[in-house]
């Protein structure tokens, strides 16, 4: 049976509207995918940026130990030789200290 030209037409637009939902459903997938990989990658990044930060703060804190460990030995040091120089042998010095006792 031959189809009718308002048949035929019926039948092309429904086809054209059918291909335009496709178009704007694949548009949004493909959108929806972007913002999914896009947050992603920002995740990453962000997760990357923090465990550096969480290296370096480390690497900082070690460093800082390291002086402030440097820093105390040469103040022992100096204090060593603050004493030997004055020729005494407690470099607190002799005398007790008053005042700091506490009562009971």
């Amino acid at each position: 049976m031959a189809q009718t030209k308002a048949q035929r037409s019926a039948a092309a637009k429904k086809a054209a509207a059918t291909r335009e939902r496709n178009r704007r459903e694949a548009a949004a997938q493909s959108r929806a995918a972007g913002k999914k990989s896009a947050a992603m990658r920002q995740t990453k990044k962000a997760e990357k940026a923090t465990g550096q930060a969480r290296r370096a703060a480390g690497s900082v804190l070690k460093e800082g130990k390291t002086a402030a460990r440097a820093g105390g030995k040469a103040a022992a040091e100096v204090a060593k030789a603050a004493v030997k120089q004055a020729g005494r042998e407690d470099p607190a010095g002799s005398r007790p200290r008053t005042g700091t006792a506490r009562k009971k």
